[in-house]
C-alpha cells in the first residue's frame, strides 16, 4: 500500500507540475487574446447574473447556474489553499494566484460558451451539456468526451465529497472542544442533509446554492474585511511584501520568507488554478443548464465565477493572512508544518472572530462544494450510462459522504488531484480546438447580448 501511495504521489506531482501550469496559464493567455480581452466585460457579466431570462431554454436561472458553480469552486482552497501557497511559495504567491484569476476569466468564459453552444436536450426537456458534448458534437471526438466524463465522475467522489467532508470533520474536531462529537456522526449528518438536496436534481441543488452561496460568501468576505480593518496599519506593508516577494527572494517581518519568482509563481498559479477551476471543465456542466438567450450571455455570467473566487476572495484571504502574520509576532512560523496550520494560526490571533470565521467558512464552503460536485458527477454519469445510472450514482455519492469523516484521505486527495488534472486535458483540447468558434460566437453576440440564438437544440435519448 505504501508503494501504491508513493506512486500516486509521484504521478500527482508530475501531472500538477510545471507542464500543467504552463498549459493552463498558457490557455488563459491565449483565450484572453482570442476573445479580445473578454475580462473587460466582467461587470456586464455581473449585471447579467442577476437578470432573468424566463422565456429562454434551460432548467435554471443564470444566477442559479452561477451560484451552483460557485458552490463548487469557492471551497477550502480559498481558505486553506491560499495559506498553503503562502507557506510554500512565500507571500509573493498571492500575487501570482490573483493574476491567474484575472486571466482565468477568459478560459472560464470560453469553456462555458462551448458548453452552452453544443448542449442537447432530453425527451423530457432537461438540458445536458459540458466538455463531453462539445468534444462529441463540435469536434467528433466522442472518445475524448468519454475520458472527460469518466474522470469527472470519479473526481466527484474524491475532491467533490470525501475530501470536503473530511475537512469539515477536522475543523469541527479541532475547534469545537466543549462537547465531544463522534467523527462518524458528522459524516452521517452531512450524508442525510446531502441526500435531501441532491435527490431533487439540479433544480433542488440550485435552489439551495442560490441561497447558501451569497450568504456564506458575504459572511466570509465581511469577516476578512473586519480583520483587514483591524490590521489597517499593516495593509500597506502586506501589499509591498506580496509584490516584492513575487519576484525576488528575501525575508520580511513576521518570519515570512519569499523563495523567489519561480517558486512563488509555481505555487501561486497552481493554487489559483486549483481554486477557480478555470480550464477543468467543471463549471460548464451546470452553465449548460441555464436559461439564456445565447451562449455568450451565459458565458459572461459564468466567467464572473472566477472573478469572485480568485480575484476577490483569494486576494482578500491572502492580504488578511499576510497582514495578520506581520502584525502578530506571536505566530511562530518555524513551528508551522503546512498551509492549514498557517491559516489556523493566523485566524487564531483574532480574538473570538477569527476562529468563528474559520469554522463556519470551512463548513459552509466544503458542504456547498459537495452539492455542486454531486451535480457535476450526475451529468457525467448520465452522459456515460443514461438516466438509469443516476440513482445508483446518487446512492454511492451519499454513502461516500457518510464514510468520509472516518476515512484516511491522503491517498484520496492525491487520486482526486490526478483526476482533476486528467479532466483538464480533454477540456482544454476542446477550448483550444474550438477557439475559432468561440471567437465567432463572441463577435456575433457581444454587442447584442439580447439577440436570441435560433439554432435548434438537438433532442437525445438518454
Amino acid at each position: 500500500m505504501d508503494k501504491i501511495s508513493q506512486f500516486v504521489k509521484l504521478l500527482d506531482d508530475a501531472l500538477w507540475g510545471l507542464p500543467m501550469i504552463v498549459i493552463l496559464f498558457g490557455t488563459h493567455l491565449f483565450m484572453t487574446y482570442k476573445t479580445g480581452f473578454i475580462q473587460r466585460k466582467t461587470f456586464k457579466g455581473i449585471k447579467l447574473s442577476v437578470t432573468k431570462d424566463p422565456d429562454s431554454p434551460g432548467d435554471v436561472s443564470q444566477f442559479q447556474a452561477l451560484t451552483t458553480a460557485l458552490a463548487s469552486t469557492i471551497g477550502t482552497g480559498n481558505i486553506i489553499g491560499v495559506g498553503t501557497a503562502i507557506f510554500i511559495g512565500g507571500p509573493g504567491a498571492v500575487f501570482w494566484c490573483w493574476l491567474t484569476g484575472v486571466f482565468g476569466i477568459a478560459t472560464k468564459y470560453a469553456e462555458s460558451l462551448i458548453a452552452v453552444k453544443y448542449r442537447v436536450k432530453t425527451k423530457e426537456g432537461r438540458m445536458l451539456g459540458g466538455a463531453m458534448y462539445a468534444l462529441e458534437r463540435g469536434l467528433n471526438m466522442k472518445w475524448l468526451g468519454i475520458m472527460f466524463a469518466l474522470c469527472a465522475a470519479f473526481a466527484s467522489f474524491g475532491i467533490g465529497s470525501s475530501t470536503q467532508i473530511n475537512a469539515i470533520t477536522e475543523v469541527v474536531e479541532n475547534n469545537i472542544t466543549f462537547v465531544s462529537i463522534p467523527r462518524w456522526s458528522i459524516g452521517v449528518f452531512f450524508a442525510a442533509v446531502t441526500a435531501v438536496v441532491i435527490i431533487g436534481g439540479i433544480k433542488s441543488i440550485s435552489k439551495v446554492c442560490e441561497k447558501l452561496v451569497p450568504i456564506m460568501a458575504i459572511f466570509y468576505v465581511a469577516g476578512c474585511l473586519i480583520i483587514l480593518f483591524m490590521n489597517h496599519d499593516y495593509i500597506g506593508q502586506a501589499v509591498s511584501c506580496i509584490l516584492k516577494l513575487a519576484f525576488t527572494p528575501g525575508a520580511v517581518g513576521g518570519g515570512l520568507v519569499g523563495q523567489g519568482i519561480l517558486i512563488a509563481a509555481r505555487y501561486g498559479i497552481a493554487r489559483g488554478l486549483f481554486s477557480n477551476e478555470s480550464g477543468m471543465g467543471s463549471a460548464p456542466l451546470v452553465a449548460s443548464a441555464a436559461k439564456t438567450k445565447n451562449p455568450v450571455r451565459q458565458a459572461l455570467v459564468s466567467s464572473t465565477g472566477t472573478f469572485w473566487d480568485t480575484v476577490v476572495v483569494c486576494l482578500l484571504t491572502g492580504l488578511m493572512l499576510v497582514s495578520t502574520i506581520l502584525k502578530n509576532p506571536d505566530i511562530d512560523m518555524a513551528s508551522i508544518e503546512n498551509g492549514g496550520q498557517l491559516t489556523t494560526a493566523a485566524f487564531s490571533q483574532i480574538p473570538v472572530l477569527g476562529p468563528v470565521i474559520l469554522v463556519i467558512g470551512i463548513i459552509a464552503f466544503a458542504y456547498s462544494t459537495t452539492l455542486g460536485w454531486s451535480y457535476y458527477g450526475e451529468q457525467c454519469i448520465e452522459y456515460l450510462f443514461g438516466q438509469k445510472g443516476i440513482l445508483p450514482y446518487k446512492i454511492v455519492f451519499i454513502f461516500t459522504v457518510a464514510i468520509a469523516s472516518v476515512a484516511s484521505l491522503d491517498l484520496v486527495w492525491d487520486i482526486a488531484n490526478i483526476l482533476n488534472g486528467l479532466m483538464a486535458i480533454p477540456n482544454l483540447a476542446a477550448v483550444i480546438l474550438l477557439s475559432n468558434v468561440i471567437k465567432s460566437e463572441t463577435d456575433k453576440y457581444i454587442n447584442d447580448l439580447d439577440k436570441t440564438d435560433d439554432t435548434p437544440i438537438p433532442v437525445v435519448d438518454k
